[in-house]
């Protein structure tokens, strides 16, 4: 079975000096390798096409038979490092907290503690924030909305 460490590495110089970075990497016991990569500016098919071949041209596939795929993280994705929260400020969030709680806002801020998001207002109640805890959050996603 390939190494994940040695995947992780070959796709970490592969991203070395740019906007992109590593959000997902997953191998199954039969070599198909998993990739999702994103980026503080977005990713292009192109970025997606670079780091598959930057990888591929590394292992040898009659030593190791593979499927290697490499995609983006996509909006249907949750999000899950702090700069992807940081990459998505201004835009609206739906938040499920650990113990059940919802949230749909708009992202104001991200740090490396957790984030803020805005919460519009009723006819009844002003708009507030709430600060939330990456540890207490169980799943975060843009809102997509047409």
């Amino acid at each position: 079975m390939i190494e994940k460490i040695r995947i992780l590495e070959l796709v970490n110089n592969a991203l070395e000096g740019s906007d992109k970075f590593l959000v997902n990497l997953k191998i199954t016991p039969d070599n198909r390798i998993f990739v999702d990569i994103d980026g503080d500016n977005g990713v292009t098919i192109d970025d997606c096409i670079a780091v598959s071949r930057a990888v591929e041209s590394q292992l040898d596939r009659e030593e190791e038979d593979f499927e290697l795929n490499v995609g983006s993280a996509g909006l249907d994705q949750p999000l899950k490092l702090t700069r992807q929260y940081v990459k998505n400020i201004g835009r609206d969030l739906e938040v499920v907290m650990f113990d059940g709680e919802r949230f749909d806002g708009t992202l104001s801020a991200a740090d490396n503690e957790g984030i803020t998001l805005t919460i519009a207002g009723t006819k009844k109640q002003a708009p507030r924030e709430e600060r939330l805890a990456y540890q207490d959050i169980k799943s975060a996603r843009v809102a997509v909305k047409f």
